[in-house]
């Protein structure tokens, strides 16, 4: 790049920059979704499902509403997801012995180990796909980071109300 070339980048106006830099994530977060994994103990998790998992790695357990809050999945949705991670083996629902209606939910020892896994595929598509190059690294996570906290600080409040805009998808 020239300084012709970085000069008119910066030149820009911010709100396109931004716009840019969204696409961009958007962009590679798909990129790693379509590469699958080449270890073969991985398991495949959809968006919905990789979001629980993140946070019950974070939390070694939570309620059903508590997963939906932090996810920002529909309360509705955590259900079906909830079974298929049980299924897959990757979560235990263990009931409330005091109360027996409620439900905690727990990560078995494959589901933080299937995590691990997966995360490291991804970095190692990332660290690849980038060259290796590591001069930006630390900057882009810690601003990837200030962007994802400012996100989930101020998400929309989750309802079990139907997305009124039918364009609006959440596999993108």
């Amino acid at each position: 790049m020239t300084k012709d070339d970085s000069t008119a980048r910066k030149a820009r106006p911010l709100t396109v920059r931004w716009a840019d830099l969204a696409d961009l994530i958007l962009i590679v977060a798909r990129e790693i979704q379509f590469r699958g994994y080449s270890d073969e103990r991985a398991v495949q998790l959809s968006q919905s499902e990789g979001m629980v998992m993140r946070h019950l790695v974070l939390h070694a357990s939570a309620t059903p509403s508590q997963i939906a809050a932090a996810t920002g999945l529909q309360r509705t949705n955590v259900s079906p997801v909830l079974r298929d991670l049980e299924t897959k083996g990757l979560i235990e629902r263990h009931v409330d012995p005091q109360d027996r209606r409620g439900v905690s939910v727990h990560r078995t020892r494959r589901g933080a180990e299937n995590y691990a896994l997966v995360r490291k595929e991804w970095g190692s598509a990332v660290s690849a796909a980038a060259g290796g190059d590591t001069a930006g690294l630390d900057a882009a996570v810690a601003l990837l980071k200030t962007i994802e906290a400012g996100l989930t600080a101020t998400r929309p409040n989750v309802s079990d109300k139907p997305v009124r805009d039918p364009v609006r998808r959440h596999d993108i």
